[in-house]
């Protein structure tokens, strides 16, 4: 029963990370267009004792900011250029579709673990 147990906690703390990561994803698509926006990137990490994954510290994306031009921008410079986001919607919607695989694979795990122990209380109760 144990082992029933701690794959329905390795699911949902798959689950919980998959979906921080989708957050983190909506904020950056969210955020485009804001300028000097960097895009947030989260890491999992499994812990030692247990397995379980859990996410470790979010992190800005420090690669070099779009350059727009636009010299009637209030945050222009004297050249007309101003800092945009450093966000590609493409690697965003990338990471989003893999984000959710993921939490759809752990959810599925889930839901095997949570029909084989209705299984087993079944038998136990025959």
């Amino acid at each position: 029963m144990t082992d029933l147990s701690q794959s329905l906690s390795l699911s949902a703390s798959g689950m919980r990370s998959q979906a921080l990561r989708l957050r983190h994803v909506s904020e950056n698509i969210a955020n485009v267009d804001t300028p000097g926006f960097h895009r947030k990137t989260v890491s999992f990490q499994s812990e030692p004792d247990s397995g379980l994954v859990s996410t470790g510290p979010v992190r800005l994306d420090q690669s070099s900011l779009q350059k727009m031009y636009d010299p009637g921008h209030p945050m222009a410079d004297d050249t007309g250029y101003y800092d945009g986001s450093n966000v590609d919607l493409v690697v965003e919607i990338a990471d989003a579709r893999e984000a959710q695989r993921s939490y759809e694979a752990n959810l599925r795990m889930f839901d095997q673990a949570r029909q084989m122990t209705q299984s087993l209380f079944d038998l136990l109760r025959r």
